[in-house]
């Protein structure tokens, strides 16, 4: 399992996902489920994904060598716009489905898979997608404006309550975070490291990447205050009588 995810905020796109997969207690490995479609100065796409990883990487595979969409072969360097790029990963969802999905029902394994699409394409607004198992797909709003996916229970509430459409980039950053955190101290099968983008809007190039380990000063000195703000908010609560 991993955990993937992505704020649509106005001043940009903040987007983070751990590296941890596994078979098992005893097959545990890491591998990046972020992957960046660069043309500065033209477009920037981000694509996050949780899963089957072995689904995962061929619908990756297919998006960048080609899927046919309206009678077109496309990729996500020459998709027209964040529309037609959420299109055609869900044709490349369906294509491996078409390949592998009765194999893998034969053997009792789920077609699982979610993707999560941000970025901007020039002549257009930044977006986000998310792209379920079927190949269909939503995109964020301002009233929805963050997405997750794989284990995102237990990163869910700080997001639910104090992510909005204007929240600033920096505090953006703060608050996946701070979800990845809560998902890292409850859950085995989400681990460091982890990969964070930031893209800013209009830029049409990206801003930050960096990978976050162990060693991170800046986040292990945040876990540590936010444990702590926690372990101080309850006790200030008053006690029931």
């Amino acid at each position: 399992m991993t955990y993937c995810v992505g704020l649509c905020l106005e001043d940009g796109l903040v987007m983070l996902s751990d590296t941890r997969t596994n078979a098992g207690v005893d097959h545990i490995a890491s591998f990046p489920k972020m992957h960046v479609v660069e043309n500065p100065g033209e477009r920037i796409l981000v694509v996050l994904s949780a899963g089957n990883l072995a689904i995962s990487q061929a619908v990756l595979t297919f998006a960048q060598s080609g899927v046919e969409v309206d009678g077109t072969l496309q990729t996500l360097e020459s998709a027209p716009n964040m529309f037609a790029a959420a299109r055609l990963l869900g044709a490349a969802v369906r294509k491996v489905h078409a390949i592998d999905g009765k194999a893998l029902d034969e053997q009792h394994v789920p077609f699982d898979v979610s993707l999560l699409l941000g970025g901007q394409i020039a002549g257009e607004s930044h977006r986000l997608f998310q792209i379920y198992s079927a190949g269909n797909f939503i995109e964020a709003t301002c009233d929805t404006p963050f997405f997750q996916i794989g284990e995102h229970k237990y990163g869910k509430p700080i997001l639910d309550r104090v992510v909005h459409h204007d929240t600033d980039l920096r505090a953006g950053i703060k608050l996946v975070l701070l979800s990845m955190d809560s998902t890292l101290r409850s859950n085995l099968t989400v681990g460091l490291p982890i990969d964070l983008l930031v893209y800013r809007r209009d830029a049409l190039r990206v801003e930050l990447r960096r990978r976050i380990t162990e060693d991170d000063a800046y986040f292990r000195d945040m876990r540590e205050r936010w444990s702590q703000a926690l372990r101080d908010a309850y006790r200030a609560l008053p006690d029931f009588e």
